[in-house]
């Protein structure tokens, strides 16, 4: 506990500003603040104590004594690292801490330094000169905090002032100090890559050791670096073959398995060298972290070789029979890797694969959901589809929503190309609709339109699903499926010809339910309404001539649903005639179409005044025409007995215009399209934008929450009216003289304003979602089911062919953009790397600091000359241009003897090209000063390893 200050302090220790004496003994430990958090529950309780608990800190960091100091820093450190607290004020403390000559303080300050600066930190300027002092510092623990914090805070400029020293510690007598600054040299790398050209050679040197930690700490930099650009790296095969043959620590192996699964890709003859000890260390391995990174790198890299794969493969079955969950996720983790290439192997495990989708982990479960939707194909797309809905059914909603997404993902691939029966997919469509976790409402609604505008056979089923979602009014209650029921109505108004009843497709828009659909998916259904009304009346008022001409697309309704063929068929079908088929146009008697006209206005006039502009514009676009209609269809009533001629009609102009324009069908439309589209000669595009500044003049739009375009978030529950609440807010806050303006703006574009009448809220209250039956089958019944549809088969004939799919040149949804290549570290650190290993690198740079003896320096020289002749030899025996490539090879290395530094820039630019072509390429090799052609890797590889 923390006493009270007194009034006047006499102890040395404290200064007027500082804490007291009994402040300092009775200092707060970082023991005692972690009991204080864990006795405040969570909230604004634990809050306020660690506000508390900063106040205190804030006080006793001011102390010029280093213990007090010390311990407040400490305490900030632990709040930093689990509650997030900014820590930034006490910066230049922990600094000052890290001067201390005592270890403890030292190391508070170097953690306090290590977790909390980041580059834009002021005072990490100040911590370079200390961080100096430690590097040279004759204590080892000293050393390993400098270079621990170098690892952790590293910026360019701390980089490139403490190269000199890390190299230095690179050949320390002690393994600790040798072994975190051969780790410390990744961070300097990255920042500062001008460092490779110092200290790389002596990084590489460390390969040859045979202590295992220095080998494990070396190894480990190459994995990072080889992670980024293993090209640059290349030269170093030999070196990680000699480890992988002789090492026999597990964790320098796993690094090494993984530079050769880098190489491998980059140089093929590397796998007939490296595959059969990979394959040596899997057997012999008892250590299952060593024996699956064996199996995955083989799997990845090295699939083409049979035997090597059939190891992995059993390998990978006992892993999927272990009792350790993080066993067989690691198993199954390998299968997707290997049936990218081999299907044979996931066939060969596939009773195991289904059993995991009802696992108690949630990641097997997902890596067995992948590992079965790598196996889908056209021939068993409907299998593995019927089984995973009924794993959907009874899964928890996130799984569920996992094995939707999937089955969407894949049978939407490439534009459907492994969907043959669309009928059977658009009901599949239909039935994840109603699941009830079904939360994947935007995907299936965008496949439901994009089917409908690519594959014209599927449209009278898409109808019929599309009526089965809108006539369910359960579905109304779901926000998750909104999106679907979008989907539905647009399509049951686009293709509404297809339909078998337009009148009901009418009357499940206009259900009472639909109140509990947003305003964006109701403007869908009332668009919708539009196109059925003017189907139906255009049936009805059309001749049969005029009518197929309208609808072109007529001759695709299903069979027992045409049109009457001659203009007496049409005469006696209006009388009411009895015919032998029952026709389109038997559906629309002058009864029909008058319910259908009542049930359209009665159902819209509520709605004519509505708050969102969306709706109020289709709304009256809709009632005119249905006012219009009925009128007209009303005052001829009285000649039922005779024939009417329509053609005179309001209505029937109306009519055929409405029809003619929507007789034009929505197709697909690449993303790029808008692009190719020329603007014409003259258009200039903000010209008549000019025009608002007269219509608006001075008239301010007040900003509010009262007025949406899309979505209202105010509804009037009193008297007063929308209207003139916001003539009220406008009238206080505009001056006298925009009154008058505003008035007169309002006049002449009304229909921009909401109305003035009043609305009241529509009930919210919707019931449960349907719960439809859970389907009780045990795994081991859709195991069996699944057996024969998981096999690969040759593809069965079918009964019909495949309907037409619309594709674009563009392809997918998502065209990829060209991003321009912008130069980055990782560039830099492998153009230097390139030159260091092939002796390209500035005498002056490297004489500086590292002074390497001559002897080194001419064997690494032979080495790589070695490397190269070797190399030539294979050309000889492998081309017959082997003399030209020898005189080449010699003319390089006499002008290498003459080059100087300064061409290395010249160099590294065409070390970073990936192809030179002709003798402008050759020119720039010889300028480079290289005895070998740096573009090529693979003629630094020694012969005898390949």
């Amino acid at each position: 506990m923390t006493s009270s200050s007194s009034s006047t302090t006499t102890s040395n220790n404290t200064t007027p500003g500082g804490p007291s004496l009994m402040e300092t003994l009775f200092q707060r430990t970082v023991d005692d603040l972690i009991k204080g958090i864990r006795l405040h529950n969570p909230g604004s309780a634990q809050s306020s104590f660690i506000s508390k608990s900063l106040d205190e800190i804030r006080r006793e960091i001011k102390s010029t004594d280093l213990a007090t100091k010390s311990i407040a820093v400490n305490k900030l450190t632990y709040l930093h690292s689990l509650h997030n607290i900014d820590i930034s004020f006490a910066a230049f403390h922990a600094v000052e801490l890290t001067s201390s000559p005592i270890f403890n303080f030292k190391k508070i300050g170097y953690l306090a330094a290590s977790l909390s600066f980041s580059p834009s930190t002021d005072v990490i300027l100040l911590l370079t000169n200390q961080l100096r002092k430690d590097l040279t510092s004759a204590n080892v623990h000293d050393v390993s905090l400098a270079l621990e914090c170098i690892s952790a805070i590293c910026t360019v400029d701390i980089a490139r002032d403490l190269t000199p020293d890390v190299f230095n510690l690179m050949t320390s007598s002690k393994n600790i100090v040798k072994k975190k600054a051969i780790a410390c040299l990744l961070k300097v790398f990255s920042q500062f890559p001008d460092a490779v050209r110092v200290c790389f050679k002596r990084l590489v040197e460390n390969l040859e050791k045979n202590d295992d930690q220095m080998l494990a700490a070396t190894v480990g930099v190459f994995c990072e670096l080889c992670s980024k650009e293993p090209r640059a790296y290349l030269p170093l095969a030999p070196e990680f073959y000699r480890i992988l043959v002789e090492c026999r620590n597990n964790w320098v192996l796993i690094k090494v398995l993984k530079i050769f699964e880098k190489l491998a890709k980059l140089e093929p003859r590397l796998a007939k060298k490296v595959v059969e000890p990979i394959c040596d260390v899997m057997k012999r391995s008892e250590a299952k972290s060593l024996v699956f990174e064996c199996v995955r790198t083989i799997v990845s890299s090295f699939y083409e070789y049979e035997f090597a794969v059939k190891l992995a493969v059993g390998k990978i079955r006992e892993f999927l029979l272990e009792s350790d969950l993080n066993l067989r996720y690691l198993g199954l983790q390998g299968l997707l890797i290997v049936g990218q290439h081999h299907l044979w192997a996931v066939l060969e495990n596939k009773e195991i694969v289904i059993k995991s989708l009802s696992d108690v982990d949630r990641n097997i479960k997902v890596e067995a959901l992948r590992l079965v939707m790598s196996m889908v194909s056209e021939d068993n797309v409907v299998e593995i589809c019927r089984v995973l809905i009924g794993y959907a059914l009874k899964s928890d909603p996130e799984f569920c929503n996992e094995i939707l997404r999937s089955m969407l993902l894949t049978c939407s691939r490439n534009v459907y190309e492994i969907v043959n029966d669309f009928d059977w997919y658009v009901s599949l469509l239909g039935e994840m609709a109603r699941i009830p976790h079904c939360q994947n409402g935007e995907e299936i609604e965008y496949q439901l339109i994009d089917i409908g505008m690519r594959v014209k056979d599927v449209r009278p089923e898409l109808v019929r699903v599309g009526r089965d979602l809108l006539i369910d009014p359960a579905l109304l209650g779901n926000p998750f499926i909104h999106r679907i029921l979008s989907a539905a109505a647009w399509v049951s108004g686009e293709y509404v010809r297809f339909s078998r009843n337009p009148s009901e497709i009418m009357e499940a828009l206009f259900q009472p339910r639909t109140n509990l659909l947003p305003p964006s998916i109701r403007v869908v259904y009332i668009h919708s309404a539009f196109k059925v009304l003017s189907f139906c009346l255009g049936t009805f008022l059309l001749p049969n001539k005029d009518a197929n001409s309208s609808f072109s697309n007529l001759v695709d309704m299903e069979p027992g649903f045409t049109y009457s063929e001659s203009e007496q068929e049409f005469t006696e079908t209006e009388h009411g005639a009895n015919s032998s088929s029952l026709h389109k146009k038997d559906m629309f008697t002058r009864e029909s179409i008058a319910n259908l006209l009542t049930l359209v206005i009665t159902s819209l006039t509520p709605l004519a005044d509505s708050h969102d502009v969306e709706i109020q514009e289709r709304v009256r676009n809709l009632l005119g025409l249905a006012l219009l209609a009925q009128q007209e269809i009303s005052s001829h009533h009285e000649q039922k007995e005779k024939r009417i001629d329509w053609v005179g009609l309001k209505t029937y102009i109306l009519i055929r215009l409405v029809n003619g324009a929507l007789s034009e069908e929505f197709g697909p439309i690449s993303s790029s399209a808008q692009e190719r589209v020329p603007v014409p000669d003259g258009l200039v595009l903000e010209e008549n934008l000019s025009k608002l500044d007269s219509i608006c003049a001075d008239v301010q739009l007040p900003i509010s929450e009262k007025f949406s375009l899309v979505r209202p978030t105010y509804l009037p529950t009193d008297g007063d009216s929308l209207s003139s609440r916001q003539n009220e807010d406008e009238s206080e806050t505009s001056p006298a003289e925009s009154t008058s303006l505003l008035a007169e703006h309002r006049k002449r574009h009304g229909l921009f304003y909401l109305p003035s009448d009043n609305n009241k809220n529509a009930s919210t209250s919707f019931l449960p979602a349907n719960d439809p039956d859970h389907i009780d089958k045990d795994v081991e019944d859709l195991v069996k089911l699944t057996e024969e549809s998981l096999v690969l088969k040759r593809k069965p004939n079918q009964a019909r062919p495949r309907p037409v799919v619309v594709k674009l040149d563009e392809g997918d949804r998502h065209p990829t953009i060209a991003v321009k290549k912008i130069e980055s570290n990782d560039d830099l650190i492998s153009g230097a790397v390139r030159d260091v290993l092939l002796g390209n690198e500035p005498l002056s740079q490297s004489n500086q600091l590292g002074k390497p003896s001559g002897r080194k320096k001419g064997k690494a020289h032979a080495k790589v000359d070695q490397g190269s002749e070797l190399k030539d030899n294979t050309e000889n025996s492998e081309t017959g241009n082997s003399g030209k490539r020898r005189s080449k090879h010699r003319s390089h290395g006499k002008e290498k003897k003459h080059s100087d530094s300064g061409n290395n820039v010249e160099g590294r630019e065409e070390n970073g090209k990936e192809k030179s072509g002709g003798r402008h390429g050759r020119h720039k090799a010889k300028q480079s000063g290289g005895g070998i052609d740096v573009v090529d890797q693979k003629q630094v590889i020694p012969d005898f390893l390949l």
